[in-house]
C-alpha cells in the first residue's frame, strides 16, 4: 500500500521541478512542508521564472547558505523525505542527513547515462530514448543508488520541443512515483554500473549553431533538444546570427520521401531543410 501523509521538504530552482513534485505529493496525499530554492532566476537561462511565482501557499527558503542557515531550518519541519528536482547545487551531508527516509534526487536522464547538467544532449547526440531516474544522493552528483529508472523511446510526431517536454514530464512522473514509493518503505536502492556512466556535458556555443547540411532528422532533434526550454538554436544566413524563429522551424521538419514543400508552409518534407528567412530576437 502507498504512503501517505508524508512530509515532504523539496529543493527545486526550475518551476517546473517543483510542479512534478508539488504534483505527487497532493496525488499521494504528502505535505509539501517547505521549499528550498537559490537566489535568481537564470540557473536554466533567461526567462524560466523564479519558484516564488508557482509556490503560492507553500513556505519557501531561498538561500545559498545550505550548511549554515538551511540545514537548521529543514530540520524544524521534522521532514519524513527530502527530494530535489532541478536543483543547481550539491545538497550537503548535514540536510541528506536529517530526513527519516534520506534524500532523493530526479534527474532527468536513464542513469548511469547522462550524468551532469544537461540531460537534453542525449536527444541531441540522436539517443532515440528518454528517461528519467529517481535516485538516492551520494557524495557524487547523479551516482546514488537507483530507486526508479524509466526510460521511454521518444516518437517521430514527438521530436519538438512541446514533444519532448510532454514525454519528460511522463517519464518523470512516474519515476518520482515508484522511486519515492521504494524510499519510504526502506530500500536502500541499487548501485549504478560505473562502467555504463557517460556525462552529459553543457552545450558548447558551437553547438547552439544549425547546419544546413545536416539531415532532417538530425536538425529535428536539435532543435528539439536546444529549444526545450526556451528558444537557444541558432542559424548564420548572410554572415548574420539570428536564433532560428521562422515559420520553417526545425521542431516541426519531419522526413518524407517526396520533394522539399516551400518554405512558406512552414514544413519541410525532404531529408534536409533549406534555410528560411531569419529573424531576429
Amino acid at each position: 500500500m502507498a504512503a501517505s501523509g508524508v512530509r515532504v521538504v523539496a529543493f527545486c530552482v526550475h518551476p517546473d521541478g517543483f510542479r512534478v513534485i508539488s504534483q505527487w505529493a497532493v496525488q499521494r496525499g504528502h505535505d509539501l512542508a517547505l521549499v528550498v530554492t537559490l537566489p535568481g532566476a537564470d540557473h536554466y537561462g533567461p526567462g524560466q521564472g523564479s519558484i516564488l511565482d508557482v509556490a503560492s501557499g507553500t513556505d519557501v527558503v531561498v538561500s545559498r547558505r545550505l550548511r549554515s542557515g538551511t540545514a537548521s531550518l529543514v530540520a524544524a519541519v521534522r521532514p519524513d523525505l527530502v527530494v530535489s528536482a532541478s536543483f543547481a547545487r550539491r545538497i550537503p551531508a548535514e540536510i541528506i542527513g536529517i530526513p527519516k527516509y534520506g534524500a532523493v534526487n530526479l534527474h532527468p536522464a536513464p542513469l548511469p547515462r547522462g550524468r551532469g547538467p544537461n540531460p537534453q544532449r542525449l536527444t541531441y547526440e540522436g539517443d532515440p530514448e528518454v528517461g528519467a531516474t529517481l535516485h538516492r544522493l551520494a557524495e557524487e552528483f547523479d551516482a546514488g543508488a537507483i530507486l526508479s529508472r524509466q526510460v521511454r523511446q521518444l516518437g517521430a510526431d514527438e521530436l519538438t520541443p512541446q514533444g519532448l517536454f510532454a514525454v519528460w514530464a511522463d517519464v518523470l512522473a512516474r519515476a518520482l512515483d515508484e522511486g519515492a514509493e521504494r524510499a519510504l518503505a526502506g530500500e536502500p536502492g541499487e548501485q549504478q554500473d560505473e562502467s555504463a556512466a557517460t556525462y552529459a556535458a553543457p552545450f558548447t556555443d558551437d553547438e547552439y549553431r544549425l547546419r544546413w547540411g545536416e539531415p532532417a532528422l538530425t536538425l529535428q532533434r536539435r532543435v528539439a533538444a536546444l529549444n526545450l526550454l526556451g528558444p537557444r538554436a541558432r542559424v548564420v544566413l548572410d554572415g548574420n546570427e539570428s536564433r532560428w524563429r521562422s515559420p520553417c522551424d526545425a521542431s516541426t521538419v519531419s522526413i518524407r520521401r517526396s520533394r522539399q514543400a516551400p518554405c512558406s508552409t512552414g514544413r519541410a518534407t525532404s531529408s534536409s531543410c533549406a534555410p528560411p528567412t531569419a529573424r531576429s530576437r
